[in-house]
Formats: C-alpha cells, structure tokens, sequence
C-alpha cells in the first residue's frame, strides 16, 4: 500500500512536470528543449532541500528548469517574461534560479545583447501574447493545466498580456504617422547603440533591459528627430507599449553624456554647442566613426604610458576621416588630455558615510596608571625622580597622623 506522503510527492511531481511541459509549449520551444527542461526539473527535484520547499518555490522551480535550457541553446529568453508568465516575484525567482544552477553544477551561459535586442523588437512577443490568449481562452488541448483558471499558473487575459507588443511598428489608428517606424532600420541602430553602450562600461555588471530600453528610444529618435525629439522617454514607451525600467532614465543620460564626448572630437561639430537633446540629431555620423571617436574621446591607461604604434597610426588615420579639432590651439600649447575611459562605478563612487567618533568624557580627573606614567619616563634623571616621588608618597601614608 502507497503511504499517503509518498502519494502527495508523487502527485506534486507529476503536476510540475506537467507545468514544465506546458510552459514549453506556450513559449512555442522545440521539443527537445522541453524534454532538456524536464530533466532538469526530475533531477533538482531528488535534492531534499528542494522536494522539502514550499510550494511557491516549487512552482518558480518550474521557470527556471525552462530558463536554464533556453539559456544553454541561446534561445533569446529574459528572466522577466518567465516571471510575466508565471505571476512569480523575481526576487524569489532569482534566487531559486542560482541555487539550482549551483545544486546541479550546470554551466550557463549569459544572455547574448544581440540577441536580447532583437527578442525586444520583434515580433515574437505578439506570438506570445496570442499563446497566452489563447490557453486563457482554454486551449486545453494544447496546455491543458495552463488553461484552469483557478489555478495560480493559469494565464489569464490581463494588461500584462499587452507587453509583448511593440507597437511602434504595428500600424493602428491610434498610432500616429510620425510615430511609426520600420522594424528593420530601427533594429539596426538599436543593435549599434547598446554595442556603443558595451564598449564603454555601460552595460557591463549591470541588467541589459534598461540599456536596451534607452538604446531603443534614441535609436527611435534619431531616425527622424525633427518630429519625434519633444517625445519624452516615458511616453515612448507607452506608444511602444513596453515596461519602462526604472535604470532607464538614468542609463539614457549615460549614453547621452558618451555620445556627446563623441561629438567634440568631429571638426563639423564642434561648432555647434551641442546638447543632451540636439546631439540625437546626428547619432548616425557618430555611429558611423564609433571606433576612432572612442580612441580619441577616452583613453584606456595612465597618461604616461605610451600608446602602441597601431593605435597611433590608427588615430593619424581617424583624423583623415572625422578631422582634427586642436588645429585652432595657440602655438606651444598642447590639447587637453582625454578622460580615462573607466566604468560609471569608478566615475562616480558611491559615498561612504563617515562613522561618527564617540563622544568623548575626559574630564582630566580620571586616575593614572603607574603603567602609563612610565610610557612618559625618557631619561635616567626622570626615571629617578619618579622613584623618590613614589618613595615618599609611600612614607607618607605609612607614618601616623600626629595628635
């Protein structure tokens, strides 16, 4: 006869397995993604520590055995949209994921940018968003736990089924004109802006998404700026219909601040006093020199170190190119030296609060040790005063009072 424990374990077993299964299938994987998926979880789920959880980190147990074989085949899939699907808190959702990495000793390879920029603008969020519409709407053949809706997985038709559409390259009434652009081009500058983005220490130790979301918006803006440079970062993702990350805004004045280093090495620019706002206008020309402005905007090591003979001859060949801004100097007075080009983290550190020293409460009555007195002592004179002092301080004290 079956113990009732071990009928409930093999039950749970059986469901989330199921759940991976399904998962799979509403996220349009291979096959063998899905059989890779449930592998994982059957082999997670024979730790104790795991088959003892609780039943929320079971269920993100589910995510993450999925997460883990995208991440293997580099299947463009974010950590997010597992957490969207599974109404799962990220935090939870991380945690589990790195335990279970290093429970199983698998190595994981880090989401490409390229790819993650491309999964941002395509269309296969919108193929999401129909799955998920359509096992809400009980496609119980296809994912038939999926579509209960009682169910804590179950994935119904809610605003969060909206953020899978980029709408800026879906025409639609409310949509205006001006607005829309073609996916192909706009893909194109994202893709060469968060690689800027890479070169300088800006994405690096840092989540890509919010990046991503700022290279979008100025690669959107810069394709036709005249019309579209009032549209604030905020509303461009309302028009786009994406999460606007909170890092966002301040990853998007990060680009701006490297884009606009760019624009003091280009002779054509220089005498435009340039801004954060009209730099956008001419991202192509600094895109199209990316390589030499860096090497001349930044330098990578101390300033006394000189640079190697191919950097030197690369940068007389980039003046060719994008001209040479110190021709106007006076006689005898060199160019100002570049900026190291060093993380964000380094740029600006965050500040370390000071302890406070502890109120003090020396009165100058407090009794002093023979041991101290005698750190004091340096010469043989002092030494033996301090002796007939203690001497007589002692014939004191011994002899009696008088009458």
């Amino acid at each position: 006869m079956v113990q009732p424990m071990c009928l409930f374990f093999l039950i749970s077993t059986l469901s989330c397995l199921r759940r991976v299964r399904d998962l799979c299938r509403v996220l349009q994987l291979p096959s063998t993604f899905e059989d890779t998926a449930v592998a994982y979880y059957q082999k997670a789920y024979q730790h104790p520590g795991i088959r003892a959880a609780r039943v929320q980190k079971k269920e993100v147990l589910v995510g993450c055995c999925v997460l883990i074989t995208c991440r293997q085949h580099n299947w463009p899939l974010t950590m997010g949209t597992i957490c969207t699907l599974l109404y799962a808190d990220l935090d939870m959702f991380s945690g589990t994921y790195m335990q279970i990495v290093k429970l199983l000793g698998l190595d994981v390879p880090s989401l490409c940018l390229a790819d993650l920029v491309k999964t941002y603008c395509s269309s296969i969020r919108r193929k999401l968003a129909a799955s998920k519409l359509e096992c809400s709407q009980g496609a119980r053949t296809a994912c038939p736990s999926l579509a209960d809706c009682s169910s804590p997985w179950a994935l119904r038709h809610d605003p969060h089924f909206d953020y899978f559409s980029f709408k800026l390259f879906q025409a639609s009434p409310s949509m205006p004109a001006k607005f829309m652009e073609d996916k192909e081009k706009m893909l194109s500058r994202t893709l060469q802006l968060v690689e800027l983005a890479d070169e300088t220490w800006l994405v690096t130790g840092r989540h890509p998404l919010p990046v991503i979301t700022a290279a979008a918006f100025l690669a959107w803006q810069s394709l036709q700026p005249s019309a579209r440079l009032t549209c604030s970062l905020a509303r461009f993702c309302k028009l786009a219909n994406v999460d606007l990350p909170y890092p966002a805004s301040s990853r998007l004045q990060e680009l701006l601040a490297v884009l606009l280093r760019m624009a003091e090495q280009l002779a054509w620019l220089q005498v435009l006093k340039l801004d954060k706002r009209s730099v956008v206008k001419h991202i192509s020309d600094l895109l199209q020199h990316r390589h030499t402005l860096i090497r001349k905007a930044f330098r990578e090591g101390p300033s006394g170190v000189e640079a190697p003979a191919e950097e030197l001859w690369g940068r007389g060949q980039g003046q060719e190119e994008v001209g040479n801004g110190s021709s106007d100097l006076p006689k005898g007075k060199r160019p100002a030296s570049p900026a190291l080009l060093l993380p964000p983290c380094m740029l600006k550190p965050p500040k370390r609060v000071c302890p406070t020293p502890p109120a003090s409460t020396v009165t100058g009555d407090e009794d002093i040790s023979d041991s101290e007195i005698e750190q004091y002592l340096r010469t043989p004179q002092e030494v033996r005063d301090f002796q007939r002092a203690q001497a007589a301080k002692r014939a004191a004290t011994s002899s009696p009072n008088p009458p």
